[in-house]
């Protein structure tokens, strides 16, 4: 009678690992403190998460989803904030020159309070 022993890791591959890795999701957490003489300089706060995008989106992580910057968009949206401040500014001077034109009164200004 002849036993084939088989080590643990024996036909799990590299593509075997990472799926069961991006399928269960790893979260690396860790700091790193730089100090000199009892005076912290810089301290680096490292969160590292490692997941299919469905297993983070069951996790309730979906921020790339909103950040303009990891947008495809994310040239037009920050032209169509410029204009968007750039009529503001134009609105509001327009405003400041208006109420110039026509100061408005303590009475007036009671009026429109009520």
């Amino acid at each position: 009678m002849a036993y084939d022993i088989q080590s643990p890791g024996q036909g799990d591959g590299l593509a075997d690992v990472l799926e069961r890795i991006l399928d269960k999701g790893v979260v690396i957490a860790g700091d790193i403190s730089v100090s000199l003489v009892g005076i912290e300089l810089l301290t680096i706060r490292l969160r590292l998460l490692i997941a299919t995008v469905d297993k983070a989106k069951e996790m309730g992580i979906n921020w790339w989803e909103n950040d303009p910057r990891l947008s495809a968009q994310a040239d037009t949206l920050e032209a169509q904030n410029s204009a968007l401040l750039d009529r503001i500014d134009r609105l509001e001077a327009a405003l400041a020159a208006q109420t110039k034109e026509r100061p408005v009164t303590y009475d007036q200004a009671q009026e429109s309070n009520v």
